[in-house]
């Protein structure tokens, strides 16, 4: 098991059926923050770089939405079915990371 920051991961996380679609996605939000890099580059009028800003902000929120399903519909649904503690500190993880999104 390879250890990330405070959490063990395992070669099966809960994105992995949509790791493709999530990877194609990250890349379309990437392109959009190296156009709008461009933009200011070219001094391009503010609303427009702020309207790009807005679209690459949507992108990323739409990957952070479907991490945030396939944690609870795998991640957490699994500790649920153990239960005890395990079940009650991905659902604490599961709390704070939404709140992190909302306060995004």
């Amino acid at each position: 098991m390879a250890q990330q920051g405070d959490h063990a991961t395992t070669t099966h996380v809960g994105y992995s059926g949509d790791k493709e679609q999530i990877v194609k996605r990250l890349r379309r939000a990437e392109g959009q923050v190296r156009g709008i890099q461009r933009m200011v580059e070219d001094d391009t009028y503010c609303i427009d770089v702020l309207t790009q800003v807005s679209a690459a902000t949507r992108a990323l929120e739409t990957v952070a939405l479907q991490l945030l399903e396939d944690h609870l519909a795998h991640c957490v649904a699994q500790a649920a079915r153990e239960g005890g503690d395990v079940a009650d500190a991905k659902v604490r993880e599961a709390s704070a990371a939404i709140a992190r999104l909302v306060r995004s």
